[in-house]
């Protein structure tokens, strides 16, 4: 009983002494600049006496003034010292700008909406699912368009990255000289009747050359035919799978198996038939070549 009480009697004594710590905390105290230099001198933001900003708020009567109130809270960007030419900063702009857009450009401009719909038509037709996975058929699609675009983007460096790092050429001659390949590789790839049938939308008369064709036109002409050329590899992809299917099929319904799924069974001999006419080098070899014929 005496151990209860002089437990007992402890812990209200803990409890007391965190209650006295807490309310001496909780106590106002004010703090003070230790510092008297002027914050100009020194590594504070001001002493105890002196605001931060020149002037207070709404002191200014005109523009020049209120560009001047609060200077101490600005950033200014200087290149190269302060003597820096805006032709370093638009190469910047343009930069940031490409990174920005560069998956679009990617997509939209080369050959990389082809060769991944045709990817994945393969995959569909194997019936494998997600073999292969969705990172390696991008993976591919990636390299390969890298190598379909090779000669375009070996003549976009030579006539426009080169002259404009030279001085040769201003930003805007650059743009032009780098989209020129660009313009030509979509135009030999894209039928003349779909840019004609954009031009009649525009309602803009074509001479059938390529100079005359905009780039509002020419890249959804370029998008659709790659969008047909692509469905028709599949298409032909397709073909030799659905024959398989249809055999397996009717062998089943001979045999009386009609509960079991036809694909359970077609997918194996699907796969074997693939590694045996060496199928994806027939596919991408099918793909790449796809791409030097001229319309």
């Amino acid at each position: 009983m005496k151990r209860y009480f002089s437990g007992y009697h402890l812990a209200k004594l803990i409890c007391l002494l965190v209650v006295a710590g807490i309310l001496c905390l909780s106590q106002k105290a004010t703090a003070y600049a230790v510092n008297d230099t002027p914050y100009r001198d020194s590594n504070l933001t001001g002493t105890s006496t002196e605001r931060t900003n020149i002037d207070p708020p709404g002191d200014s009567d005109n523009a020049d003034d209120l560009a001047e109130l609060n200077i101490a809270n600005t950033v200014t960007v200087t290149y190269n010292n302060g003597n820096g030419s805006v032709n370093g900063a638009l190469r910047i702009l343009v930069i940031l700008t490409l990174i920005a857009i560069a998956p679009s450009l990617i997509i939209m401009l080369t050959s990389f909406t082809r060769v991944i719909i045709v990817l994945h038509f393969t995959r569909q037709a194997l019936n494998t699912q997600t073999a292969p996975p969705n990172t390696v058929l991008i993976g591919i699609a990636l390299f390969l368009t890298f190598f379909i675009m090779q000669p375009t983007l070996t003549q976009i460096y030579t006539e426009a990255v080169v002259p404009y790092e030279a001085g040769e050429l201003e930003t805007e001659e650059a743009i032009t000289a780098a989209v020129g390949p660009i313009r030509q590789f979509m135009y030999g790839q894209t039928l003349k009747k779909d840019v004609a049938f954009f031009m009649d939308i525009n309602r803009t008369e074509w001479d059938g050359e390529l100079a005359s064709i905009p780039m509002s036109v020419l890249v959804p002409s370029f998008i659709i035919n790659e969008l047909r050329t692509a469905f028709i590899i599949g298409f032909l992809i397709y073909i030799p799978f659905i024959v398989i299917d249809m055999v397996v099929a009717s062998t089943l319904m001979s045999m009386g198996m009609m509960m079991l799924p036809p694909t359970t069974i077609s997918m194996p001999f699907k796969i074997l038939l693939f590694v045996l006419a060496d199928g994806w080098y027939l596919v991408i070899k099918g793909v790449v070549e796809s791409f030097y014929y001229q319309y």
